[in-house]
């Protein structure tokens, strides 16, 4: 059985064993030493790169028989010597992720009674998932900041953190947060005086080395409560970053970032008016377009404006109904949704004797589009085709409603 050399010391990046065992399987090498101090993936966190003489790891796992197995690029020779090298930067991220989960965990369960049920440390964003008193799935942004608030205030305080094997008697004694998973060799991680459960994985040996924790969200997922959240370099490359595009769009917009969200507000409702009296331009522009000369007139007698025009369903829909305000007029409109596609809306005034529905799908079934509606207005879609197979329909009397 491997001996794991990161129980002892999780700070350990250099160190020396020898292979047990070599076994190839889809081009890669599971190694098994005699002692390691690479971390295999297990309890969320993920396993430790680094390499093994010039092999490099490509993953690390617990076995079915439980012992540690190393995925190597290239085959190590059994009974061989070997040293290793862990990735720091990367041990170290998942230490403080971690150590950050668990500071997270202590305070939903002291403050609100919630019960982590889970953790998953990926390369970006660490989550945990928690089973809140109620079923409470969600939790509001002033629960978020106290929950922050605690946790940083006992970073900043630099509280130890302690791992070891108690023996069984001292386990029974334990005022652990929640009841160990597993029921041997059970190892215990303490964090200051109000965090204590069970966990095997890497861990700073004080708080204040996590540095930061910053909470991202806490959303519904799978009948849970999932909170995502960053600690470490991680929450810090993340207010770096915040910090130098809210600083760049302050200065875009001549202000400054205190003063962003009335200054974005002011904008949006300045383009909301805008957008509205653009709108009503395109209306005006477009029944102006379709009733400014002279209409095609039909074999029944009603003129005709056809047209595929520039905008959204909305204005074709609204144009298509000052249009048909002029009795004796049928209006067939569109609007591009995509290249060769369009949005269709057929009307006709209440004097004309036509059926806008069936005048719709019957231009639009040979062509793949669909639509149908009312006699007097009709909506659909499909190729832009479809409306001059309308015009042809109606100028060769072939619908007659």
């Amino acid at each position: 059985m491997t001996e794991r050399l990161y129980y002892d010391d999780a700070y350990l990046t250099e160190f020396d064993a020898v292979v047990t065992d070599c076994v190839e399987a889809d081009g890669r090498w599971h190694v098994r030493l005699d002692r390691s101090a690479f971390y295999p993936t297990s309890g969320g966190q993920p396993y430790d790169t680094g390499t093994l003489n010039d092999a490099g790891i490509l993953d690390v796992y617990v076995g079915e028989d439980h012992d540690v197995y190393h995925v190597l690029d290239r085959p190590l020779d059994v009974g061989s010597a070997v040293h290793g090298h862990i990735d720091w930067p990367r041990r170290f991220d998942h230490m403080q992720q971690h150590a950050g989960d668990h500071m997270i965990a202590s305070a939903l369960w002291r403050l609100m009674g919630g019960v982590t049920i889970g953790l998953h440390i990926s390369h970006d964003v660490s989550t945990i998932d928690v089973a809140m008193p109620e079923g409470v799935t969600r939790i509001s942004p002033e629960d978020i900041r106290r929950v922050e608030a605690d946790v940083n205030a006992r970073i900043q305080r630099d509280v130890p953190v302690r791992c070891w094997f108690p023996d069984e008697n001292e386990l029974k004694s334990l005022p652990l947060r929640k009841k160990p998973t597993v029921a041997d060799h059970v190892r215990v991680v303490a964090i200051g005086e109000d965090e204590m459960v069970a966990c095997g994985g890497t861990h700073p040996s004080s708080a204040g080395q996590i540095g930061l924790v910053k909470i991202l969200n806490a959303a519904p997922a799978r009948g849970k409560m999932r909170v995502s959240f960053l600690a470490g370099r991680r929450a810090l490359s993340d207010y770096q970053s915040l910090y130098a595009i809210a600083h760049e769009t302050a200065g875009l917009m001549s202000t400054s970032v205190e003063n962003l969200p009335a200054h974005v507000s002011a904008m949006q409702e300045a383009l909301k008016q805008t957008e509205y009296e653009l709108n009503r331009l395109r209306r005006e522009s477009a029944v102006a377009e379709l009733t400014g000369g002279e209409l095609p007139v039909l074999p029944n007698g009603a003129r005709l404006a056809a047209r595929i025009l520039k905008g959204d369903l909305s204005l074709i829909k609204d144009a298509a109904s000052q249009v048909i305000k002029r009795p004796g007029t049928v209006a067939l409109l569109g609007c591009e949704t995509e290249p060769g596609k369009a949005a269709f809306v057929f009307a006709r005034s209440q004097d004309v004797d036509l059926h806008m529905g069936q005048l719709l799908a019957q231009a639009a079934k040979p062509l793949g589009g669909k639509g149908g509606g009312r006699p007097d207005f009709a909506q659909g879609g499909g190729p832009a085709a479809v409306l001059e197979e309308a015009v042809r329909l109606l100028t060769t009397k072939e619908e007659r409603g």
